[in-house]
């Protein structure tokens, strides 16, 4: 049976929580997580990287100088890759990096994310999370309350208030995504992965 503790605000056990065992109890799959990682990895590149080669590069239409007789090496333009403002040879050109993976996989790869977090220790349930200022120090107060301040930590919510918003965007090491928006690089890149009790509950009834 795999438990987790329900906590207040100031970290306070409240009562026990039985997790989803199709999602928290899962042998995970490194295989199908790895690609899964190397996947969202590469649709963060734009892929617009470019440089011009020989017959791009603007000049260079006649021959600098006559075949022989001159003593120089024979050249047929001043831009070609071994000139100052030639053009390039082997360097980037534009590309798709995006790369696919089939929903099963996608799925199963989110599933195991999570179920290493838990079988690490890493995952946390709050029983709701509300500010009443917008107020940096009210999230370092529950971070300082939860034990995990010094921890790169992903809270995890269903719906983005203001002052949570407000509360967290200063501080490097909290990173803050609704349910919908639970991916697998925030997880593994994250310390400590804090659920609301919502987001846990939403995020359990969409793997079924």
């Amino acid at each position: 049976m795999k438990n987790v503790n329900l906590l207040n605000l100031k970290g306070d056990v409240i009562k026990e929580l039985k997790l989803n065992e199709e999602v928290f109890g899962i042998t995970p799959n490194d295989k199908v997580l790895y690609d899964a990682i190397i996947l969202t990895r590469a649709s963060l590149r734009q892929g617009t990287h470019s440089t011009k080669n020989r017959s791009e590069v603007s000049g260079g239409g006649r021959k600098p100088w006559r075949q022989k007789g001159t003593g120089h090496a024979r050249q047929g333009s001043i831009r070609a890759v071994q000139w100052v403002g030639g053009g390039r040879f082997g360097t980037p050109v534009p590309r798709d990096y995006s790369k696919k993976q089939n929903r099963k996989e996608r799925r199963l790869a989110l599933q195991s994310a999570l179920a290493h977090k838990f079988n690490d220790n890493e995952v946390m349930v709050l029983e709701e999370l509300v500010f009443n200022t917008p107020k940096t120090k009210e999230m370092v107060t529950l971070l300082n309350n939860l034990k995990i301040a010094d921890k790169k930590v992903l809270l995890v919510v269903t719906d983005f208030t203001e002052n949570v918003i407000l509360a967290s965007r200063n501080l490097a090491n909290v990173a803050l995504v609704s349910t919908d928006e639970l991916n697998v690089l925030d997880l593994v890149n994250s310390d400590v992965v804090v659920f609301t009790n919502d987001a846990l509950t939403k995020t359990e009834e969409a793997f079924k």
